[in-house]
């Protein structure tokens, strides 16, 4: 099943709606700004808290933690150095190790496990809206899946701020 994120650019609070490919809103993505770490909080559409996700400050790989109830889930981290492309490896709280590739460039990545594709990652460009379609093809890991997706979005939207501040 296909699924878009859409980022409003213009919103001062930051938030991002995951739709079906109908424009049916399934969940919102809220960032809480002016924090030591960065939280977002994926909350569905009647407002209940699905997952908070976590960027750890001051830590060697760019780590985000993914929590439910409380308790972290998943841990998120892209790969301190690689020669061709991005990589992420996602460790989950029941010992599954999950890797993202794909390449900044060409925006498009996959989510694997053991050499099977879960879920393809597309980023498109809007002319008001940055937007991103999830292809996720493990119905029964969906909602980890898309918020996989958000993870790598904003990582790669941390990184390229951090290399432009430090030219």
């Amino acid at each position: 099943m296909r699924y878009l994120i859409r980022d409003r650019m213009f919103a001062f609070h930051e938030e991002a709606w995951i739709e079906t490919e109908h424009r049916e809103k399934l969940y919102r993505v809220n960032k809480k700004l002016f924090r030591l770490r960065s939280t977002f909080h994926f909350v569905d559409t009647q407002g209940t808290v699905v997952a908070t996700i976590v960027r750890k400050a001051l830590t060697w790989h760019h780590t985000i933690l993914i929590k439910h109830e409380g308790e972290v889930v998943a841990k998120f981290s892209k790969r301190f150095f690689k020669l061709f492309g991005d990589r992420f490896k996602v460790r989950l709280r029941d010992g599954r190790q999950l890797k993202i590739v794909g390449n900044l460039w060409d925006r498009e990545f996959d989510i694997r496990h053991e050499g099977n594709t879960l879920a393809h990652i597309s980023r498109r460009w809007f002319s008001i809206r940055d937007a991103y379609a999830v292809d996720v093809l493990s119905q029964q890991d969906a909602v980890l899946l898309i918020i996989l997706a958000v993870c790598v979005d904003h990582t790669m939207q941390d990184l390229k701020g951090e290399k432009l501040t430090n030219l």
